[in-house]
Formats: C-alpha cells, structure tokens, sequence
C-alpha cells in the first residue's frame, strides 16, 4: 500500500566513541550528499559508543539543514520528563530539525546493569505509551496549569510545561511485534524498524496492525509515516533505486535511512539512488492516480470552526488552524485571550490583499488585524473568526539617509526599530514598550518617550502603502490619496491595512534614562505637582507617571520614569530636580543610555494572554485639582491596579488639530487605568471622566459606541465617515473601533 508521503532518504551512523570525529564528518558528507535525515543508535550502556544525546547536539551545531533523530532512543534509561525537555531544547537551537525516535528497551540485562528495572515486554510497551504521553503533555504550553498524567510506570504531578518545540516534532517508534505495533498506530507519527529484521511479508502485517490501530483510534492511517532501515540492498544504484522504489509503493515506505558509515555510499545514496527513486515513485503514482497523504491530521481537522472555507485559502498564503502544532502561539495577545477559527500571516502586499479577499468571502465572520499583539482597544484576535496576522512584514530599511527617511513594516517591533534605528544614530518616538507591533501604534498615534521634543510616531509619517478593502494596493502620502493619509494618521484601523510605512526619523543620540520611586502620602497634591512640572519642563523631557492601588498598611508608591533627551549629565538632573521636590525618593535610577537600550524592554516571544483586557483612556489639557482628587480616590478604591499619566503636549500641539484624525492636539496628559472588574473600573472612571476631554483610543477596551464621539470631535469624524464611505463602505474593518460610514 503506498500512503502518498513525500519521500525521504537519510542515513544511520554508529556513534563510535575511538572516532568521536568521524559521525560529525559522516553527518556532514550526508548533508552536502542532499540527504534529509541523518541518525544514531541509543546504547548508553555501550561504552564503544558516545553518548547519543551529547553526540546529536554536536552535530546540530556542525550542520545547517539535515535533520537529525535518535535511532531509536532508549527509553527505559531516558526519564520521559527529561527526554522531553531534552528534544525541545535541541529542537529549538536547530530551527526545527530535530525528530524523536523512540524505543522501548530490549537489552535488559545491561540496562539493568544500569541501574534500571527490568520490565516484561508488555510492561515495556505499557511503559512507552505513558513516556509519550509525558512528553507530549510536557510540550503542550497551551495551557498555564502545571502537566499531570498518571501512568504506572512513567508521571508526572504539577511538572512546569516546555520548553515548546520549534515546530510538530514527530515521535518515531521502533516497533515489530503486535502489542508496539498497536501502541504506534494509537500514538506515534511514524514507525521505524529494520528490514533486516524483518521476514518477507513483515512489512504488510506491521502495516496493517498499525493502520488497524490508527483507525480504532480515530485516527487517519495516512497520518503515520513509514519509515525503514536498511543496508545497501544491491551494488548497481539503478536496481537499489528499483529495490526502493517497490518498498514505497508496495509498501509505503516514505522514508529510506541507509544503515552506512562509508562516505562514498552515503554519496552514492544521496546524489544518485534518491533521485532515482523519486523519480520513478513519482512517475508510478501519476499513473496511479495516488493522492498525497493528508498535511493535516483527522483531530486537526476536527478542530476546524464551522463556516470557514478552509480548502479555499490562496496557494502560497500561510494558514494556521485551530488544530495545527503552532495556533497556541498565535490564538492569543499580549493581553487578550482568543480562538481564532484561523490566522492568516501574509509576507507581502500582494499576500495581505489575499488575505482580506478571504476575509470578504467570509463577511459573518470577525476580522482581526494584527502587527504586534498588544491590541488592548482593538481587537487583534477573536472567537472563531479571521485574524490576519502581519508579523512576517517586519524589514526595516533606510530609503534616504540624508532625509533620515526609512521603511517598515506594520509586523516589526519597535525594540527592533529602535535597535537599526540606533545604527545610523537615529530614533523615533514610538511608546514605552519594545514589543509592541508597528503597524497598530503608528495608525493611532504614538505616545511616547520623546513625544514634548518630537512628536507623535504619526507625526513622522509621510507615506504609507495600504491594502484596502477591495483589495486594491495604494500608495498614500500628503499629494496622493491625500484624505486616505489623513485617515491613516489615527484611524488607520477603520481604513485598511497598511503593509509598510515610510517615517521621516530624527537623530537622536544618548539620553538620559530615569526611573524614580516616591513615597507619596498627599496622592493629588502629587498629581498636580506632576503635572506642572512636566507642563513648564524643557521640551526634552517626556516623563510618565505610574500608581496603583495602596496596599493595605504600607504608604503609597508613585513612580516616575521617562526620557531627558541629552547627554549632559548635569541637565538631565536639572530637568529630574523638580520632581525630587515633590515627595520623599524611596528608588531611583538615572543613566545615560541609548534611545535603543531604553525601548529594549520586551520578550519578542510568543504571547499567551487570557481573558479580556479592562482599560479606560482619556486625554486631559491640565491635571486640576478636581481631576487629582478624582483620580486618587480612584486609586483608594482598590479598584485600578494601573493608573497611568503620559506626557503629551509640546511638539504634539504644534500640528494643528485637524492636521491628522488624531484629534484633541492640545491635551498635554494621556490618562489611562486599568482594572479585572469592568463594572467596577467603569463605576470610579465616571467621576474622573468628568475632567477629561477626549481620549486616546488605543487604551481604551470598552465598546460603548459613544466611545467612537469622545476620540474624534464632530468635524473630525464627519470626515472619517465620509473617508470611510469611500474605502470601506461595507465595514470590512469593524472589529477594532468601528467608524460607521456615511450614508451614501
């Protein structure tokens, strides 16, 4: 029976410990020979042998491309729990080209020479089925809670998850009687014997033992690959070519390992019979009519969300789905938890206008845009909908030195930005957080660090390239589609997506960094000291302001930190002196530092957040002595954990209001607070809101439609709506804060 896998050749070495050289080499004639796979025997009672663990992860690091596996690793010497952590350890630092094969004991008596149980061969294969399943519950980081199983012979209770692997690392078993042979087709994604031991016939009972098993499982046979040690089973390559090519199509083997350590067979094996015997499998199965084995599991596909054209995404577009090895790294947010019914990530332009023509077909479903996962106000991801996820649209290059005039994509983070930015002694504003994506921050607004000196991030704009709504490419600027660019500088979100911006940056060099703690008893007196410092500082000051709720016998904690855009020391004090005389200085930190060292604050890894950001947002002209009373009794409430002021003001109000859809220029303080219950973060944010004008939509989480008429004045979202009309008259993009459009 042919099972339609693509076909793999590699090759089995002997880890010899009197050459210890001599694997590395072989491993490196078999991957300049074209061969897929290289592997090892595990024998760690062997003293001939080097430890195979050790001798793998040499060869990772001596190789660049060929995948390497143990053949097969000796489980009963091997903690699972430690196997586990072991394969994705060397699976992560080879970019994903490690594979686990997997056996379950045979030489007792040395292995219990080494200090392990003797076990029956039931036992044995009882025992490998609860190792599996202790390596695969280990390498689910899905969830948060600790791994528990509760096997007889291999457990684990409350075991921390991960390290995850860098891709669907595969289980291979070395399997030949009926009891291993069922464990494969319930648990393993291949099987791996030698056909030297092996009697005619061997082949096709195993395969159907397993396939028998695969199906009591629910499981489609195809699933499991076929894999087959052998020796050089002719001296002519064209019958060794012929040889193997029958054994794949008669008997679906899939993958080729030559058990060899001779340099010039590995050669042979690799440049002259593989392709031999592609060639002819492929010729065969054309005739046949043979279809390629499935790339997704029957349990993935199960997975699939109901109304969702799956079969129909465009070739070349990468898909993630529910049921695929890498959804739980996308489902989720820095902040907010999701379940997408699937992730597109496109890697261009063109890619991204697929994407949102799959998003059209399918217009019941939400649509999240996604750049760097933040999304506290949007919604970058969601339950059973579409996520376009821009994260592969990450370069960054300059286009004009002398202009300091640079492109980047929306999926870069602004600690990478900062950090090539900083190479030519440049920087841009762009928050105080370096995870954060491109694309959702610089669409509406960018507050940050260097905001009184140089502005919003969308100050700094002068192009755009966007995807809109009918698919269509644009080029966006302040003569061409002249009102789309207007849009983009603080609504980008309602009017498409843009797949790469073009910032005029500044030069920049050290700065003074400073990180101040107070122990502050009079919280509005504080405030208000705060905010006239910062209101009568030097444009290169921009500090922001953090406090949460007091704790319960101790005094209250107000911290400072921002940027003092000079290398002086003596001015960076002058500038921080005022705030000293504010309160008592519990902690303080000051350096001098890189605009880049600053930004680099972030863990550019996979998000797993949960649940639903709460958070409200406001902008505010001056901190009066009403809204300090306000806000501190916000904060004695024990209702916001997080309470944030941002300096805004200088060079932002130089650009007049109606310059950009960010509004409401002349607000010198953004207000954000956030809190676990809504109704109660709502109940005290109503008495503050009171003093506020505004707001700042990227920090606000509620969807309150009037929420829509507080960011943008009534010119302003006359405007919008009328844009909107224009580009999006459907509402394609709704799921972040949908701008109705104007009624044509």
């Amino acid at each position: 029976m042919d099972y339609g896998h693509p076909l793999e050749f590699g090759a089995f070495l002997t880890p010899a410990a009197a050459n210890p050289e001599g694997p590395v080499l072989l491993s490196q004639v078999a991957e300049a020979s074209g061969l897929d796979l290289v592997t090892f025997q595990d024998h760690p009672y062997q003293p001939a042998f080097l430890d195979t663990w050790t001798l793998m992860t040499f060869v990772a690091a001596r190789t660049e491309s060929i995948r390497i596996a143990p053949n097969v690793l000796n489980v009963p010497l091997r903690p699972p729990a430690v196997i586990a952590r072991s394969a994705a350890s060397l699976d992560l630092l080879s970019g994903g080209r490690f594979a686990l094969g997997l056996g379950a004991g045979g030489f007792w008596d040395a292995i219990e020479a080494m200090g392990a149980p003797r076990l029956t061969p039931g036992q044995a294969v009882t025992a490998l089925g609860e190792a599996i399943d202790v390596i695969r519950e280990l390498w689910d980081t899905s969830e948060r809670r600790g791994a528990f199983t509760d096997g007889t012979h291999h457990r684990v209770h409350g075991a921390k998850r991960g390290p995850r692997p860098a891709h669907d690392l595969p289980i291979w078993i070395g399997a030949y009687k009926p009891r291993m042979l069922a464990l494969t087709g319930r648990q393993g994604d291949g099987w791996l014997p030698s056909l030297g031991y092996m009697q005619p016939g061997d082949l096709a009972k195993g395969n159907a033992a397993i396939d028998t098993a695969a199906e009591g499982a629910g499981r489609d046979a195809r699933e499991i690959r076929r894999l087959l040690n052998i020796g050089q089973l002719a001296a002519d390559p064209g019958e060794f070519a012929e040889r193997l090519a029958a054994l794949a199509l008669d008997d679906g083997i899939g993958t080729f390992i030559l058990a060899s350590d001779d340099p010039g067979t590995l050669q042979l094996f690799g440049e002259e019979v593989a392709p031999a015997v592609r060639d002819q499998v492929a010729r065969e199965r054309a005739a046949r009519g043979t279809t390629a084995a499935a790339t997704r599991s029957l349990a993935a596909l199960a997975a699939r969300r109901a109304g969702i054209a799956y079969n129909d995404v465009p070739a070349g577009l990468t898909a993630i789905e529910p049921g695929d090895f890498g959804y739980a790294d996308v489902r989720a947010t820095y902040m907010r938890g999701g379940a997408p019914g699937i992730v597109l990530q496109p890697d261009s332009a063109q890619q991204v206008a697929e994407a949102v023509a799959f998003a059209r077909r399918h217009p019941e479903h939400d649509l999240a845009v996604r750049s760097g996962g933040h999304g506290i106000s949007g919604r970058s991801t969601n339950d059973g909908g579409i996520v376009i996820d821009l994260r592969r649209l990450n370069a960054i290059e300059v286009l004009d030195e002398e202009r300091r005039l640079v492109r980047i994509g929306p999926g870069a983070r602004w600690m990478e930005v900062a950090a090539a930015l900083a190479e030519h002694g440049w920087a841009l504003s762009s928050g105080d957080y370096g995870g954060v994506g491109v694309g959702g921050l610089a669409t509406a607004g960018g507050i940050g660090f260097l905001a009184r000196e140089h502005g919003l991030t969308i100050d700094h704009l002068r192009a755009a390239e966007i995807v809109l709504a009918d698919g269509s490419i644009v080029r966006a600027d302040a003569t061409t589609h002249a009102d789309l660019f207007w849009a983009v500088r603080g609504a980008g979100g309602n009017v498409g997506i843009v797949t790469a911006f073009e910032f005029e940056v500044d030069e920049v060099g050290e700065v003074g960094w400073a990180q101040l703690a107070f122990q502050v008893d009079d919280v509005p007196a504080f405030l208000e000291g705060y905010g006239r410092v910062v209101e009568e500082a030097d444009r290169d000051l921009t500090v922001f302001l953090l406090a949460g709720a007091p704790r319960p016998g101790q005094p209250q904690i107000v911290q400072l930190y921002g940027v003092i855009d000079s290398d002086d020391p003596d001015t960076i004090i002058e500038r921080l002196q005022p705030f000293a005389e504010l309160a008592p200085l519990v902690q303080q930190q000051v350096q001098l530092a890189p605009y880049a060292r600053v930004m680099a604050n972030a863990d550019l890894g996979p998000q797993h957040g949960a649940g639903e950001p709460h958070s409200r947002s406001a902008l505010i002209e001056h901190i009066t002595p009403a809204f300090a009373e306000a806000a501190a009794r916000m904060l004695e409430s024990g209702a916001v954990p997080f309470f944030q002021l941002r300096a805004v003001g200088g060079a932002v109000a130089d650009v007049a209001e109606d310059a950009t859809a960010y509004a409401h220029r002349s607000a010198n303080f953004s207000v954000v607070a956030l809190g676990s219950h809504p109704d109660r973060l709502d109940a005290q944010w109503q008495s503050l809101a009171e003093h506020t004008t505004g707001m700042y939509l990227s920090f606000d989480s509620s969807l309150r439609p009037e929420r829509i008429a507080e960011a943008f004045p009534p010119a302003t979202l006359e405007r919008l709506r009328a844009i909107k009309a224009q580009y999006d008259p459907t509402s394609l993009f709704r799921d972040n804060f949908a701008i109705a459009p104007a009624a044509v």
